[in-house]
C-alpha cells in the first residue's frame, strides 16, 4: 500500500474496507487513521459492475459466490441487491442452508449434502446416499440432537451440496473443485416443473435437491437438471423482486458468475425479458473485483456526505 502511494504520488484522504473483522486488510485500514467506510461484500460485488459500465442510478443487483459478511455476522452468497449510489437495499437471498463444520463445509461437501437434506426432512435420503461415508451417521445424529450450526445463503454452498448428492464431488482439494467438475458435466440444462418455489423474497431449491436424491441422478442427467432449474429460478427471483426504478438494467457478479453455463442461460433468459444484462468483464467476477466495488461505493457515499454539508452550510 504505502509502495503504491508512492509511485502513484498520493495521500489517501478515506479507507475503504469489507465488514468482516477478521480480514487482515480490514484489520490494516483500523490502523490507518482515516475515515473509513465499511462496504458490505455483495454490495461491493455489484457496485464494482455499476462502476464499470458507468452504471448512473438504480440497478437490480445479483451477487451469488462462496461467502460474505452480512449484517449482524450472517453468511451471505447469494444475494438480491437494489444499488443506487450510496443507498443498497436487501432484496432477498437463497434459502439459506446448514453450515455443519463451519469452514469444513466449504472443504466438504457431503457436510452440505448431508445438511441440506436433513433441513429438507429427508433424513432417509441423507442416510441411503452417503451411507458409506464414515463420518456421515455421526453428522446425522449429530442434527438429530439438535446441533446448532450456522446457515449460509451462499450460492456455492448450494453447488456443492448438489455435487455431493449426485456423487460428482464428497471432498474437495482446491476451491470451486466440485462446482467446475459439476459444470464440465453439463449438456443440454433442463429445467424441473416445480423444482424451486419463490415466497417473501427467499428463493428455495430444496425440491431440486430432494428430487436429485429421490431419483438418485448422477453425472450429466443431474448437472443438466441442475443447472436448468437454477437459471430458471434465478431469472423469475430477478423479475419478480426487480423494481420499474432500475431503467432494466441488471447487474450480475459474484464468482459463481464464473460458470459459464449459469451465466449465458440467465443472460439469455432475462434478455429475453427485455433487461439489458450487465457483467464483469475488466474486474475480475469474484473477489478479485472487490477493491473496484469498494471505492465506487465509498465514492458514493463521500459524495453524499458533501453535498448534505453544502446544504447544511447553505441554509445556515
Amino acid at each position: 500500500m504505502a509502495h503504491l502511494c508512492s509511485i502513484l504520488d498520493v495521500t489517501p484522504d478515506y479507507a475503504a474496507c469489507d465488514l468482516h473483522p477478521d480480514f487482515r486488510s480490514v484489520r490494516l485500514a483500523e490502523t490507518l487513521d482515516l475515515p473509513l467506510i465499511r462496504v458490505q461484500h455483495h454490495v461491493a460485488h455489484i457496485a464494482a459492475i455499476a462502476a464499470e459500465h458507468h452504471l448512473a442510478g438504480p440497478v437490480t443487483g445479483l451477487a451469488l459466490d462462496g461467502h460474505g459478511y452480512g449484517p449482524g455476522g450472517a453468511i451471505w452468497g447469494g444475494e438480491r441487491i437494489d444499488l443506487d449510489g450510496a443507498v443498497w437495499t436487501h432484496k432477498g437471498g437463497l434459502r439459506p442452508l446448514p453450515l455443519a463444520g463451519g469452514d469444513k463445509a466449504a472443504r466438504e461437501p457431503w457436510r452440505m449434502g448431508i445438511g441440506a437434506l436433513y433441513q429438507g426432512g429427508r433424513e432417509d435420503l441423507a442416510r441411503a446416499l452417503f451411507a458409506s461415508h464414515p463420518m456421515a451417521e455421526k453428522l446425522i445424529s449429530l442434527f438429530g440432537l439438535g446441533m446448532r450450526v450456522g446457515l449460509t445463503s451462499s450460492m456455492g454452498r448450494l453447488f456443492d451440496a448438489a455435487a455431493a448428492i449426485a456423487g460428482i464431488r464428497l471432498v474437495q482439494h482446491y476451491e470451486g473443485q466440485a462446482a467446475m467438475e459439476f459444470e464440465a458435466m453439463v449438456s443440454a440444462p433442463e429445467v424441473l416443473a416445480r423444482g424451486y418455489s419463490l415466497a417473501g423474497g427467499q428463493l428455495d431449491f430444496m425440491p431440486l435437491l430432494v428430487h436429485l436424491a429421490e431419483n438418485r441422478l448422477t453425472g450429466t442427467e443431474a448437472a443438466n437438471l441442475f443447472h436448468g432449474t437454477l437459471i430458471a429460478g434465478l431469472a423469475e427471483w430477478i423479475a419478480a423482486t426487480r423494481s420499474p426504478q432500475d431503467k432494466g438494467r441488471v447487474v450480475l457478479s459474484g464468482g459463481c458468475i464464473m460458470n459459464r453455463v449459469l451465466t449465458e442461460g440467465l443472460v439469455n433468459r432475462l434478455e429475453a425479458q427485455g433487461l439489458a444484462v450487465f457483467l464483469p468483464r475488466v474486474a475480475p467476477a469474484n473477489d478479485g473485483g472487490i477493491a473496484l466495488g469498494q471505492v465506487a461505493f465509498a465514492r458514493h457515499v463521500i459524495e453524499t456526505e458533501n453535498m448534505h454539508s453544502e446544504e447544511i452550510e447553505t441554509c445556515a
